[in-house]
């Protein structure tokens, strides 16, 4: 039982600052400005219990999915940097949030799908760093119990994660519309500065093992 402290103190700290809710905070309050407090409640449940079963599919069977499709990490994080550095363009030049002019219900509801799953979900809160961390820690844990305790600790970090997405709302409605144009540019220039880190980061060991090789 002793030996289950130590374990869960490091699934705790690694997937908190691996998935780094308060990070994606501004993200996500740039991104649903223009929704009503219920589609922002509803935008981050999916998002975070899509992150979960993501992160628990590939505590389970990660690597060996990576292997038979022949992905490496490197790849996951390149894919990533491509996707956050047009997100981020969209956020500099204010084009998220666009439907906050529409009352068209079918809209908000495909637009809160919409982000939930990407970038929300993956790769903002599940993103490469994460699925990793959750491969190595699932083929550690030596027994069930710990293999349980890394579940259940995944499933309250990513409980918190909510927490912390759905207090952003009272944030949000406090900035107004200026302050949350303003917010959604700096966010968009620091989520580029965060693709690029994700692309050079996949493709130097790539680079670095093709000259190796």
């Amino acid at each position: 039982m002793t030996e289950l402290y130590p374990f869960a103190l490091l699934v705790f700290t690694s997937f908190f600052t691996l998935i780094n809710p308060l990070g994606t905070m501004p993200i996500f309050m740039s991104m649903t400005k223009s929704l009503s407090k219920e589609k922002r409640k509803k935008t981050a449940k999916k998002a975070t219990l899509v992150a979960f079963f993501t992160i628990i599919a590939f505590a389970f069977s990660g690597q060996i999915l990576f292997n038979f499709f022949g992905i490496s990490v490197n790849s996951f994080r390149i894919v990533g940097g491509f996707i956050f550095f047009a997100m981020g363009w969209d956020m500099l030049q204010a084009r998220l949030g666009h439907i906050k002019h529409t009352d068209d219900e079918s809209k908000i509801n495909a637009y809160v799908d919409d982000i939930s799953v990407t970038p929300l979900a993956i790769p903002m809160i599940c993103g490469p760093g994460a699925i990793t961390n959750a491969i190595i820690l699932m083929e550690s844990a030596p027994n069930i119990q710990s293999k349980i305790v890394l579940i259940s600790l995944i499933a309250f970090v990513l409980f918190l994660t909510y927490l912390i997405l759905i207090g952003a709302s009272k944030i949000t409605d406090k900035l107004g519309e200026t302050g949350n144009k303003v917010m959604m540019r700096l966010m968009g220039l620091i989520v580029m500065v965060i693709a690029v880190e994700f692309f050079f980061s996949g493709l130097k060991p790539i680079i670095l093992g093709m000259m190796n090789n």
